[in-house]
């Protein structure tokens, strides 16, 4: 009997721990990208030059994430978690360089540009590896039965925390400035470190003479061509987000079409997660309990409708609710294809998995800021918004024909 109930799954100390932790990383994380957009953009006006902050941490990113995989299964898992956390805290400090000392080094815009996709570089190659490490550590920490649950609540923290990072990074831009936005967010990824110290170790089920890498990493990625269910909703979600990522081009549409300045555009930026938060808040209450498969193909469907709607639209709080509603309808989609990889997947490689599981979901939100920047660019933002949207309903339509597991799955 699955367990459906949150609140028993918060009673675990550790959980909680590492829920806390997951939330000021991620809230930390969320401003950066909002912060990240918003500097270049007004150091370069193009709106190219924030799609390439997404290629320049995918491509590090992609690289890497197999063999991060196969280092998670392989070593402790909490001194991984750590080394990660703390690299980030180093390479985002490298930020403050260009930000309180430009000054004094006379760079151009373009010139802090290009420094900030190299320290984005470095980050990329962290982010293979801290990506996997909460959702590979969740099952050793509650009970079978209260999965589902713990994967529901993980989400939400992850919903909320993006939220409040959106909007606080919006906030913060337009109160104090870059550099002490940049402040803020190395103290968040400090506290959070904080919390993951006090998580228990997590060794390999392996020893060190059964490791062979390749073998290792051709392991995981076979599984999942195994297993349609996964395959399948992965491939929705990496396609549908790569092509109706308009979120990227928010900055643009904040600063040149909505008119809204940084304290609208951090608003904005936050919209799809206020949406993705009170659905998954929902959906901790009422859970889905059949067709899953079905509801997840139809959430893709509506989100590229949303997409549509926003890139159209020349009104504030229109564009504000199509960005929520599409929100909402991505929450469902992420709490179903987290419980599908996590409940389709065996303990010994649930690491290599969940890395290629990384690797969409970074494919689709990085890519697709890149393709996000290159359509605007070729076809205008706005057209490149509605060509986005209207490609995500033919992703849709292509895996419901061709995936019969996925359309029936249900758990």
């Amino acid at each position: 009997m699955i367990s459906l109930s949150p609140l028993k799954t918060l009673e675990n100390i550790e959980f909680r721990n590492l829920l806390t932790g997951r939330f000021f990383i991620v809230l930390a994380f969320r401003m950066l990208a909002t912060l990240l957009g918003w500097w270049v953009y007004q150091l370069t006006k193009d709106p190219f030059s924030i799609g390439l902050i997404g290629l320049s941490e995918v491509i590090p990113a992609v690289s890497c994430a197999l063999y991060a995989g196969h280092v998670i299964d392989m070593n402790e898992k909490k001194k991984l978690l750590l080394i990660c956390t703390y690299l980030y805290v180093f390479l985002i400090g490298l930020l403050l360089i260009p930000a309180f000392y430009n000054i004094e080094l006379h760079f151009t815009g373009h010139e802090i540009t290009y420094y900030i996709y190299g320290v984005i570089f470095f980050t990329g190659i962290v982010r293979a590896f801290i990506g996997p490490i909460v959702p590979s550590m969740i099952p050793k920490i509650v009970k079978k039965v209260n999965l589902p649950s713990a994967i529901t609540l993980n989400q939400a923290t992850f919903l909320i925390s993006s939220v409040c990072g959106h909007a606080a990074g919006g906030f913060l831009i337009g109160l104090v400035g870059v550099k002490w936005t940049l402040i803020v967010i190395i103290s968040l990824i400090s506290v959070a470190s904080l919390f993951f110290w006090q998580l228990n170790k997590q060794f390999s089920e392996y020893k060190k003479e059964e490791i062979k890498v390749f073998e290792s990493m051709r392991e995981g990625i076979s599984y999942i061509f195994k297993t349609k269910e996964i395959l399948g909703a992965l491939c929705l979600d990496m396609f549908a987000v790569l092509f109706g990522g308009a979120v990227a081009m928010i900055p643009v549409f904040a600063t040149d079409i909505l008119k809204s300045g940084a304290e609208g555009f951090g608003l904005l930026n936050a919209a799809s997660d206020i949406g993705s938060m009170i659905i998954i808040t929902t959906l901790s209450i009422i859970p889905l309990r059949k067709n899953q498969g079905k509801i997840l193909l139809c959430v893709v469907a509506g989100f590229g409708l949303c997409i549509i709607g926003f890139g159209l639209s020349h009104y504030y709080w229109l564009s504000f609710m199509f960005l929520v509603l599409s929100g909402m309808l991505d929450g469902i989609s992420v709490v179903i294809r987290g419980t599908i990889v996590q409940l389709k997947t065996p303990d010994h490689i649930r690491g290599r998995v969940l890395s290629v599981n990384s690797i969409f979901i970074m494919s689709s939100n990085e890519m697709g800021q890149f393709e996000s920047g290159l359509a605007a660019k070729l076809l205008g933002v706005v057209r490149s918004v509605v060509f986005g949207g209207s490609m995500t309903l033919l992703i849709a339509l292509i895996v419901g024909t061709t995936n019969h597991k996925l359309r029936k799955m249900q758990y």
